[in-house]
Protein backbone atom coordinates (compact mmCIF):
# COMPACT_ATOMS: atom_id res chain seq x y z
CA UNK A 1 0.00 0.00 0.00
CA UNK A 2 1.62 3.15 -1.22
CA UNK A 3 -0.46 5.63 0.55
CA UNK A 4 1.20 4.59 3.74
CA UNK A 5 2.50 8.13 5.14
CA UNK A 6 6.03 7.43 5.36
CA UNK A 7 6.74 10.98 7.22
CA UNK A 8 5.51 9.92 9.92
CA UNK A 9 7.10 9.82 13.51
CA UNK A 10 6.28 8.54 16.74
CA UNK A 11 6.54 11.17 19.51
CA UNK A 12 8.00 9.26 22.71
CA UNK A 13 6.00 10.25 25.60
CA UNK A 14 7.08 8.35 28.50
CA UNK A 15 10.78 7.29 29.99
CA UNK A 16 10.32 3.93 27.99
CA UNK A 17 9.83 5.69 24.12
CA UNK A 18 12.68 7.63 25.15
CA UNK A 19 15.10 4.50 26.13
CA UNK A 20 13.61 2.57 22.86
CA UNK A 21 14.03 5.67 21.11
CA UNK A 22 17.75 6.42 22.15
CA UNK A 23 18.68 3.18 21.93
CA UNK A 24 17.91 3.40 17.83
CA UNK A 25 19.83 6.30 17.34
CA UNK A 26 22.68 5.83 19.73
CA UNK A 27 22.90 2.65 16.91
CA UNK A 28 22.31 4.35 14.21
CA UNK A 29 25.28 6.28 13.76
CA UNK A 30 27.94 3.95 13.77
CA UNK A 31 26.40 2.27 10.73
CA UNK A 32 25.79 5.83 8.99
CA UNK A 33 29.54 6.41 9.31
CA UNK A 34 30.82 3.05 8.02
CA UNK A 35 28.29 2.79 4.94
CA UNK A 36 28.00 6.95 4.38
CA UNK A 37 26.55 6.19 1.18
CA UNK A 38 26.61 3.21 -0.39
CA UNK A 39 23.15 2.77 -0.11
CA UNK A 40 23.15 -0.99 -0.99
CA UNK A 41 25.25 -2.43 1.37
CA UNK A 42 23.29 -0.49 4.36
CA UNK A 43 20.31 -2.01 3.09
CA UNK A 44 21.34 -5.43 3.55
CA UNK A 45 22.98 -4.47 6.98
CA UNK A 46 19.54 -3.01 7.78
CA UNK A 47 17.57 -6.15 6.66
CA UNK A 48 19.54 -8.86 8.18
CA UNK A 49 18.54 -6.83 11.48
CA UNK A 50 15.57 -6.24 10.17
CA UNK A 51 13.85 -9.97 9.67
CA UNK A 52 14.99 -10.86 13.67
CA UNK A 53 12.20 -8.88 15.32
CA UNK A 54 9.07 -10.26 13.84
CA UNK A 55 10.67 -14.03 14.42
CA UNK A 56 11.66 -14.12 17.53
CA UNK A 57 8.10 -12.07 18.49
CA UNK A 58 6.43 -14.63 16.65
CA UNK A 59 7.86 -17.23 17.41
CA UNK A 60 7.87 -16.43 21.89
CA UNK A 61 4.00 -15.53 21.23
CA UNK A 62 3.83 -18.75 19.57
CA UNK A 63 5.42 -20.63 22.60
CA UNK A 64 3.30 -18.71 24.84
CA UNK A 65 -0.14 -19.90 22.78
CA UNK A 66 0.71 -23.51 23.35
CA UNK A 67 1.43 -23.06 27.28
CA UNK A 68 -1.58 -21.12 27.29
CA UNK A 69 -3.80 -23.28 25.40
CA UNK A 70 -5.38 -20.03 23.91
CA UNK A 71 -5.11 -18.01 20.18
CA UNK A 72 -2.96 -14.97 19.36
CA UNK A 73 -5.16 -12.77 17.98
CA UNK A 74 -3.74 -13.01 14.33
CA UNK A 75 -0.35 -11.60 16.16
CA UNK A 76 2.31 -14.79 15.41
CA UNK A 77 0.88 -14.85 11.67
CA UNK A 78 1.50 -10.96 11.54
CA UNK A 79 5.48 -11.22 13.05
CA UNK A 80 6.08 -13.90 11.07
CA UNK A 81 4.59 -11.83 8.05
CA UNK A 82 6.87 -9.01 8.62
CA UNK A 83 9.84 -11.34 9.58
CA UNK A 84 9.41 -13.07 5.97
CA UNK A 85 8.45 -9.42 4.51
CA UNK A 86 11.64 -8.03 5.81
CA UNK A 87 14.18 -11.21 4.30
CA UNK A 88 12.57 -11.03 0.84
CA UNK A 89 14.14 -7.36 1.25
CA UNK A 90 17.49 -9.01 1.68
CA UNK A 91 17.11 -11.71 -1.01
CA UNK A 92 16.06 -8.56 -3.30
CA UNK A 93 19.07 -6.60 -2.46
CA UNK A 94 21.74 -9.51 -2.46
CA UNK A 95 20.22 -9.83 -6.37
CA UNK A 96 21.91 -5.87 -6.93
CA UNK A 97 25.26 -5.78 -4.72
CA UNK A 98 27.52 -8.17 -3.78
CA UNK A 99 29.12 -7.53 -0.55
CA UNK A 100 32.71 -7.80 0.48
CA UNK A 101 34.14 -10.05 3.50
CA UNK A 102 34.34 -7.48 6.05
CA UNK A 103 30.74 -6.30 5.13
CA UNK A 104 29.49 -9.82 5.55
CA UNK A 105 31.26 -10.24 8.96
CA UNK A 106 29.82 -7.34 10.13
CA UNK A 107 26.27 -8.60 9.03
CA UNK A 108 27.40 -12.03 10.96
CA UNK A 109 28.02 -10.40 14.12
CA UNK A 110 25.38 -7.68 14.19
CA UNK A 111 22.90 -10.41 14.10
CA UNK A 112 24.02 -12.44 16.23
CA UNK A 113 24.16 -10.09 18.96
CA UNK A 114 21.00 -8.22 17.87
CA UNK A 115 19.15 -11.58 18.08
CA UNK A 116 20.35 -12.81 21.12
CA UNK A 117 20.11 -9.00 22.79
CA UNK A 118 16.33 -9.11 21.06
CA UNK A 119 15.17 -12.76 22.37
CA UNK A 120 15.88 -10.98 26.10
CA UNK A 121 14.42 -7.72 25.67
CA UNK A 122 11.71 -9.19 24.30
CA UNK A 123 11.15 -11.76 27.28
CA UNK A 124 11.61 -8.99 29.90
CA UNK A 125 9.44 -5.84 28.31
CA UNK A 126 7.59 -6.65 25.03
CA UNK A 127 6.33 -3.52 25.08
CA UNK A 128 9.56 -2.09 24.71
CA UNK A 129 10.74 -4.92 22.49
CA UNK A 130 7.63 -3.56 20.09
CA UNK A 131 8.81 -0.11 20.34
CA UNK A 132 12.33 -0.23 19.48
CA UNK A 133 11.60 -1.88 16.34
CA UNK A 134 9.15 0.68 15.64
CA UNK A 135 11.57 3.35 15.85
CA UNK A 136 14.42 1.26 14.40
CA UNK A 137 11.66 1.17 11.24
CA UNK A 138 11.66 4.51 11.21
CA UNK A 139 15.60 5.00 10.89
CA UNK A 140 14.86 2.52 7.54
CA UNK A 141 12.39 4.57 6.04
CA UNK A 142 14.53 7.29 6.23
CA UNK A 143 17.96 5.65 4.96
CA UNK A 144 15.21 4.65 1.69
CA UNK A 145 14.53 7.99 1.01
CA UNK A 146 18.15 9.34 1.53
CA UNK A 147 18.34 6.19 -1.19
CA UNK A 148 15.75 7.63 -3.40
CA UNK A 149 16.98 11.05 -3.48
CA UNK A 150 20.48 9.86 -4.53
CA UNK A 151 18.66 7.78 -7.22
CA UNK A 152 16.31 10.95 -8.55
CA UNK A 153 19.69 13.26 -8.77
CA UNK A 154 21.98 10.77 -10.24
CA UNK A 155 24.44 10.07 -7.53
CA UNK A 156 23.01 6.12 -8.36
CA UNK A 157 22.53 4.04 -10.91
CA UNK A 158 19.56 3.32 -11.38
CA UNK A 159 19.34 -0.12 -12.51
CA UNK A 160 16.67 -2.70 -13.89
CA UNK A 161 15.04 -4.35 -10.77
CA UNK A 162 15.68 -7.63 -10.07
CA UNK A 163 13.52 -10.63 -11.23
CA UNK A 164 12.95 -11.99 -7.49
CA UNK A 165 11.50 -7.91 -6.91
CA UNK A 166 8.99 -7.93 -9.38
CA UNK A 167 7.92 -11.25 -8.55
CA UNK A 168 7.44 -10.81 -5.47
CA UNK A 169 5.52 -7.31 -5.35
CA UNK A 170 3.94 -8.04 -8.80
CA UNK A 171 5.40 -5.37 -10.56
CA UNK A 172 5.34 -4.20 -13.97
CA UNK A 173 8.21 -6.27 -15.85
CA UNK A 174 9.52 -2.31 -16.91
CA UNK A 175 10.41 -1.64 -13.05
CA UNK A 176 13.33 -0.20 -11.81
CA UNK A 177 15.56 -0.01 -8.89
CA UNK A 178 14.27 3.27 -8.00
CA UNK A 179 10.24 1.45 -7.96
CA UNK A 180 11.74 -1.08 -5.21
CA UNK A 181 13.02 0.87 -2.84
CA UNK A 182 9.66 2.87 -3.25
CA UNK A 183 7.84 -0.32 -2.06
CA UNK A 184 10.40 -1.69 0.39
CA UNK A 185 10.21 1.77 2.17
CA UNK A 186 6.27 1.65 1.82
CA UNK A 187 6.77 -2.27 3.69
CA UNK A 188 9.33 -0.07 6.47
CA UNK A 189 6.65 2.25 6.96
CA UNK A 190 4.28 -0.47 7.38
CA UNK A 191 6.29 -2.25 9.78
CA UNK A 192 6.77 0.78 11.57
CA UNK A 193 3.17 1.59 12.60
CA UNK A 194 2.51 -2.47 13.24
CA UNK A 195 5.10 -2.45 16.00
CA UNK A 196 4.31 0.93 17.53
CA UNK A 197 0.22 -0.04 17.48
CA UNK A 198 1.92 -3.48 19.23
CA UNK A 199 3.36 -1.61 21.83
CA UNK A 200 0.63 0.79 22.50
CA UNK A 201 -1.98 -1.96 23.33
CA UNK A 202 0.59 -3.46 25.66
CA UNK A 203 1.17 0.07 27.04
CA UNK A 204 -2.59 0.23 28.20
CA UNK A 205 -2.56 -2.83 29.98
CA UNK A 206 -3.72 -5.10 27.44
CA UNK A 207 -2.31 -8.22 25.60
CA UNK A 208 -1.95 -8.64 22.11
CA UNK A 209 -4.48 -10.91 21.83
CA UNK A 210 -6.89 -8.87 22.60
CA UNK A 211 -6.16 -6.25 19.73
CA UNK A 212 -6.98 -8.13 16.40
CA UNK A 213 -3.50 -8.05 13.66
CA UNK A 214 -3.44 -6.31 10.92
CA UNK A 215 -2.36 -9.54 8.68
CA UNK A 216 -2.08 -10.01 4.76
CA UNK A 217 -0.14 -7.09 4.33
CA UNK A 218 1.93 -8.54 1.20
Amino acid sequence: DLSIDVTKHHKPENYRDKFAYWTVQALKFPTHLFFQRRHMCHAMLLQTVAAVPGMVGGMLLHCKSLRKFEHSGGWIKALLEEAENERMHLMTFIELARPQWYERALVFAVQGVFFNAYFLAYLASPKLAHRIVGYLEEEAVNSYTEFLKDLENGSFENAPAPAIAIDYWRMPPDSTLRDVVVVIRADEAHHRDINHYASDIQCQGHELKDAPAPVGYH
